[in-house]
């Protein structure tokens, strides 16, 4: 099964940053909170996107709706609550 967005919207799968320190010890995940940051899975057809394929993006926390297509789970977000692109 194929996610395709609409209009203005964006298919992102979640990045949950690792908590480590300095020195490598990996930290408990004492909170449980919402993603900010992820991959761009598939973007619509609408020429006013900005963000392609393979772009690393941080977006609203509140902003995205989650879907699960299979086992996977994916967020559609509207291309204004994309903040950032990740340029590494």
């Amino acid at each position: 099964m194929k996610l395709k967005p609409l209009t203005n919207h964006i298919i992102v799968e979640a990045i949950k940053p690792e908590e480590k320190t300095k020195s490598g010890i990996i930290l408990p995940n004492t909170k449980e909170d919402s993603p900010d940051q992820g991959i761009v899975i598939a973007i619509s057809s609408d020429e006013k996107i900005e963000v392609k394929v393979g772009d690393k993006v941080i977006f609203s926390k509140y902003g995205p709706t989650s879907a699960k297509v299979g086992d996977k789970e994916y967020l559609i977000i509207s291309q204004d609550d994309i903040l950032a692109v990740i340029e590494e």
